[in-house]
């Protein structure tokens, strides 16, 4: 079994791990149980009915938001990061993986401008970190500011479904939802021609596991001595990363074309040094 079917596998069932609860639905009830208690690896809505796992993203805001610094969210970031880094957008993130059967779809194909990918920072920066904590301060209460002006996450997940469900949320619904609507079909424009547009230019939990890319236990290796810079494994790379001499880039997730195409098979997932690891199929 190649390195890309595992990790198919692996998303889909990511997939339907974090949403079990999809008779939830048709209902449009949320799932309040224990498990969101609990911070699925990925993006996935607190709000979609089918999730049982809160969302890491929407977790630090909330909690931050109500009683100041989460040490277990961040401490659940910070382990998962430190393990496995951007390993997490390629294998266990299910909207990484709507954008990954999008970009399947028949499109021109285009690439990402490649400053475009700093912009992820700057939100996480300003919409998860200092403007729930400056709303706290100031107003009393925190704002989940990500969550309520962009995340495409929630929209399609969480507000989609719910309208849905509940006529009387349709009359409701406003300015601020037709904002985020319209990001989302933006979104789902963008990622038919560009992999992965929102995980590259627009996620705040890819700009985590992005920098601990460089420290994280288990991540892309380079065997120098097999290493001929033929640049096949550039070619490859859908991150628009070349990953011989930027094995730990900040925009690898891991998806293992590069280590399909090289024809010495110097590239690898696993500990630094650790040769052992079996190569891809």
């Amino acid at each position: 079994m190649t390195w890309e079917i595992r990790r198919k596998y692996i998303q889909f069932l990511t997939v339907l791990l974090t949403n079990p609860e999809a008779a939830n639905l048709c209902s449009g009830r949320i799932y309040k149980g224990g498990g969101k208690a609990f911070c699925a690896p990925g993006l996935n809505c607190y709000s979609c009915p089918a999730a049982a796992l809160s969302c890491p993203v929407g977790a630090l805001q909330a909690v931050g938001g109500q009683a100041g610094f989460s040490f277990y969210v961040s401490g659940f970031l910070l382990l998962i990061g430190v393990l496995w880094g951007r390993l997490v957008c390629g294998f266990l993130c299910p909207f990484g993986l709507m954008q990954e059967l999008l970009h399947k779809l028949p499109c021109p194909r285009k690439k990402l401008y490649l400053p475009l990918r700093w912009v992820k920072y700057g939100i996480l920066a300003v919409f998860v970190l200092l403007w729930p904590a400056a709303s706290l301060l100031y107003g009393g209460a925190g704002v989940p500011a990500f969550c309520q002006y962009i995340c495409p996450a929630g929209t399609l997940e969480g507000a989609v479904p719910l309208l849905l469900a509940h006529p009387e949320f349709r009359q409701a619904a406003g300015g601020l939802f037709a904002w985020k609507a319209l990001l989302l079909v933006l979104i789902i424009a963008g990622s038919m021609s560009i992999y992965r547009l929102f995980c590259r230019m627009l996620c705040p939990l890819g700009a985590i596991y992005g920098l601990l890319n460089r420290i994280c236990l288990y991540r892309l290796q380079v065997d120098t001595g097999r290493c001929t810079d033929c640049g096949k494994c550039a070619k490859a790379c859908p991150m628009d990363v070349h990953p011989a001499r930027q094995p730990h880039s900040p925009e690898c997730i891991i998806c293992g074309k590069c280590m399909a195409v090289c024809p010495q098979q110097a590239l690898y997932w696993g500990k630094e040094r650790d040769l052992s690891i079996a190569k891809v199929d």
